[in-house]
């Protein structure tokens, strides 16, 4: 039987953006293995006809010790599965999974470079960063190793690099796609308070700590009118991670709300006027994707990956990173114009019907598989 292994950060994350694309490929024939750390949705997978290995490293660290436990890791558990192709999911997987693959001789391997993290942001450039460039550059010299990209940027920042070499098979897919028949638009809101929703994992590299300070900019004059959503984990396991003190400061139970994290975000997208997400860098920000699908006004950064889910001016507004004063401007207008906000909640709906349909996501994933697999 042709086996596959899946290796991503977590298991809710897996769930979240590469699950649907495991259950096709069991319905293809594949023995599929998920290994990420469970943080207790691991039966959600296993419930699939999915096999799970708990499989827990940093996602984030640079203690050379724990790093080479972690490669260890890696090589022991793809010896012992020895699987036809093996899928990296999210940027660790990728450099120490790639690397091992190589190694040990697994036959394919597909790398899903979903923006390129912590270590790359904010003109990173330490003796970690080099570390993992070299990693990388060893693993993808091989033949039979597909690299999926979500936005051209950071195709271009790989290839700069000299990560990219001329047998990989390049792929660029928008994301990990949006189910449609799920994430729809609603009928009208008649919300007493527009509500401004930031749908994301609490890190300050989203941009949290700009809509707090845009939060504190129209408090004065619109404290009566609009509300402030936030939905997200504290991921403070995360270096960029913002801590549960600051958003239980912030917020006050009537202008600005944290309601965490939620499994089912249908009803949270479904009740919200207005979606923000002003993030530093993205691979393609899931839940701008699914603001797309609920038919919602997006107002989110000109960056990378950020910029490919807004049409400026046609389903939203894409401001400046880290601009707090342009990010309060651009909820101004949007709060002032109920006919704007409906306009650019229709173009986004259509937007994701043309671009981001799970369908089409999932079809050229099992492509790729079996392209690897008789490659």
């Amino acid at each position: 039987m042709k086996k596959i292994l899946m290796v991503a950060n977590v298991d809710w994350f897996f769930i979240s953006h590469r699950l649907c694309i495991a259950q096709e490929a069991v319905k293809q024939g594949w023995d599929v293995t998920v290994a990420a750390e469970n943080t207790g949705r691991s039966l959600e997978i296993e419930s699939e006809g999915i096999k799970f290995v708990d499989f827990k490293f940093s996602r984030s660290g640079t203690n050379p010790i724990q790093e080479i436990k972690t490669l260890s890791s890696f090589y022991q558990l793809y010896k012992k599965l020895q699987p036809d192709v093996v899928h990296h999911i999210t940027l660790k997987p990728v450099i120490y999974g790639s690397f091992v693959a190589k190694i040990i001789g697994v036959k394919g391997v597909l790398n899903a470079v979903s923006g390129l993290g912590y270590n790359f942001t904010e003109g990173r450039s330490g003796i970690v960063s080099k570390i993992m460039i070299k990693m990388m550059r060893f693993g993808f010299l091989r033949k039979n190793v597909s690299v999926i990209f979500q936005n051209q940027d950071d195709f271009q920042e790989l290839k700069k690099l000299k990560v990219l070499h001329q047998a990989n098979n390049i792929v660029f897919i928008k994301g990990s796609g949006v189910n449609l028949d799920i994430f729809y638009p609603q009928e009208d809101l008649n919300n007493k308070k527009i509500k401004i929703l930031l749908p994301t994992r609490m890190l300050w590299d989203k941009g949290v700590a700009e809509v707090r300070l845009a939060s504190d900019l129209l408090k004065a004059k619109f404290s009566k009118k609009i509300v402030f959503i936030l939905s997200g984990l504290a991921d403070e396991e995360n270096k960029a991670g913002v801590s549960s003190s600051y958003l239980k400061d912030w917020q006050d139970g009537d202008y600005v709300i944290w309601i965490g994290y939620k499994k089912d975000m249908v009803p949270v997208y479904r009740d919200a006027d207005i979606v923000v997400l002003p993030s530093y860098r993205e691979g393609m920000p899931k839940t701008l994707i699914e603001a797309c699908a609920m038919g919602k006004p997006i107002i989110t950064t000109d960056a990378i990956g950020c910029r490919e889910c807004v049409d400026e001016g046609i389903n939203g507004f894409k401001i400046p990173v880290k601009s707090s004063v342009n990010l309060a401007e651009a909820i101004v207008k949007l709060i002032d114009n109920k006919e704007m906000r409906t306009e650019m909640g229709k173009q986004s709906r259509m937007k994701a019907v043309k671009e981001f349909d799970q369908k089409d996501v999932i079809l050229k994933h099992l492509t790729i598989y079996e392209d690897l697999l008789n490659g």
